[in-house]
């Protein structure tokens, strides 16, 4: 049966939403919801049994972790082992917002969640119906984004029931996501901490909290290893298209650089945000303003656009190299690879 999708846009929906949700996710279910950042697909974080289904349904590697939402600091407190001043502050900046800290696990969080690794992220989100599903349930949701492992995160209602909407019961619609990337994650294990995966919280504005901050460049080896966070393999966030990440001076310079591709310019979908090539070559170009945090909440929507269209190429005008634009440049080259 396909998912059932139920709107929110009203205060009798959203509440009727809530209900249906958490009913589910008590009975070991897992549901779609929304968060700021991505849609989540979610699952009572402290029952193994049902965060095995969220595994199933995305096809995700069992060394891939998933983070725990909470409603509270309370809540992440009794998610972890334990709780440092750093975790104090960065909560009180940043919570609820689209920031997760990695800290040690506690015992109550299953190993499945952790992929069997020593510590969890736990992040409080902003968005107010996840926030009123994980109240309700009164436990904390392990929630990864809501698509096919690798591939695109959904940040509509409509992404997730395209992907998974035959392999889940439900889906909350709580509207477009405000964020449109996933968190920064932040490892609080190490001294100083670590940025595990940059996101639109930027490395300057936790570094005026922390002090000091150290960033990651791991990448996946081959062979298992215990992740601390998700994101960290060298392809993700991927569509279905091919996509590359180019400069180019003009409309003749991106199509001669498309010619040493062997691309046909027919298949060829362009999003620019600067150079704006002319649209007759081309299937599509679309345009994508020069503002960070615009482009963030924009670029999953329009690469899921591409892909609808039937590209077989995606050509992303590439990024200013500035603080702000990180984490839009990290998912773009993990989708390039």
């Amino acid at each position: 049966m396909p998912a059932e999708v139920l709107p929110t846009h009203t205060p009798v929906l959203f509440a009727a939403a809530i209900q249906r949700a958490a009913e589910l996710l008590r009975a070991g279910e897992v549901v779609a919801l929304p968060t700021e950042t991505v849609y989540g697909l979610a699952a009572n974080a402290l029952d193994a049994a049902a965060v095995a289904q969220i595994y199933e349904a995305k096809g995700r590697p069992a060394h891939n972790p998933i983070i725990v939402h909470v409603a509270s600091v309370e809540m992440a407190q009794r998610c972890v082992a334990d709780w440092p001043a750093t975790a104090d502050k960065l909560a009180g900046a940043f919570w609820p917002g689209p920031l997760t800290l990695v800290l040690r696990r506690a015992k109550e969080i299953p190993e499945i969640v952790t992929a069997g690794g020593p510590t969890v992220g736990v992040r409080w989100p902003s968005h107010s119906f996840i926030q009123a599903v994980i109240r309700d349930c009164g436990f904390p949701l392990a929630a990864p984004s809501a698509n096919v492992s690798t591939r695109l995160s959904p940040t509509s209602a409509d992404h997730v029931h395209k992907q998974l909407g035959e392999k889940i019961r439900l889906i909350v619609d709580g509207g477009q996501s405000q964020v449109g990337i996933e968190s920064t994650v932040v490892d609080l294990t190490t001294e100083p901490p670590t940025v595990l995966r940059p996101g639109m919280i930027h490395e300057e504005s936790l570094i005026a909290v922390t002090g000091d901050l150290v960033s990651s460049q791991r990448k996946m080896r081959h062979g298992w290893e215990a992740l601390r966070s998700p994101g960290l393999m060298e392809k993700h966030y991927a569509p279905t298209a091919k996509l590359v990440l180019l400069n180019w001076r003009d409309s003749t310079d991106l199509r001669h650089q498309l010619s040493t591709l062997n691309s046909q310019l027919s298949t060829c979908h362009v999003v620019a945000h600067t150079n704006i090539p002319s649209g007759e070559s081309f299937a599509r170009v679309s345009v994508i303003p020069h503002d960070a945090e615009a482009f963030a909440r924009a670029i999953y929507a329009e690469l899921h656009r591409c892909d609808e269209a039937g590209a077989d190429l995606i050509v992303v005008e590439a990024l200013p190299d500035a603080p702000e634009w990180r984490a839009i440049a990290d998912r773009l080259r993990r989708a390039a690879a």
